[in-house]
């Protein structure tokens, strides 16, 4: 359970911040930018669900609940010693990651075949699925590359990478099933 009486505790005033282990890093740290990202992707889905509803806004809370997930096992380090921890840390399951391939999927059949890129926009909501797309991208390459030097679980990074996808299928989705979707169109300002 988390209690949160005081807000500001000033143990951050000198740069630093505590990880979920209690570890202290700067606030800089590969770790920090990579959970943090995943926090903005959190705002940016707050954001589109001010434009969702029905399943699609039921969708996003879930994707939110997530991220807040995720956010806690990346701000634990050390995966081998979390047999060793006074209780289990939270980490992402292959099961998060299968229940955005099935939204995927289903919210993909309907689509046409893409025959060009698109541009973000379209509506409201969509243009904020492609905002959230290319935060939840950024987050995953801050794991990414978090994974190259630090303990990652693979199924945190799985998750991100999922996402994006999710999100870009749910953009076209909220544009009239695609049929409002913005098409690039290479060279037409030249």
């Amino acid at each position: 359970m988390v209690v949160l009486n005081k807000i500001y505790t000033k143990t951050g005033d000198a740069g630093e911040t505590a990880l979920g282990n209690g570890a202290r890093v700067a606030k800089h740290s590969m770790r920090v930018n990579a959970y943090g990202t995943v926090d903005e992707t959190n705002a940016t889905v707050g954001l589109a669900r001010q434009h969702a509803s029905g399943d699609m806004d039921a969708m996003l809370g879930m994707i939110q609940n997530d991220l807040f997930d995720l956010g806690a096992d990346l701000c634990r380090p050390d995966m081998e010693k979390d047999k060793d921890a006074e209780y289990a840390p939270l980490r992402m399951t292959d099961t998060q990651v299968a229940r955005l391939e099935s939204e995927i999927d289903v919210m993909n059949a309907d689509l046409e075949p893409l025959r060009s890129f698109i541009l973000p926009g379209g509506s409201a909501l969509a243009a904020q699925m492609h905002l959230c797309r290319t935060v939840s991208r950024r987050a995953e390459r801050l794991s990414v590359e978090l994974a190259t030097t630090e303990s990652v679980n693979p199924a945190a990074v799985k998750y991100l990478n999922r996402l994006s996808d999710w999100f870009f299928v749910a953009g076209r989705v909220v544009n009239n099933g695609g049929k409002d979707d913005v098409l690039w169109v290479p060279g037409a300002n030249r």
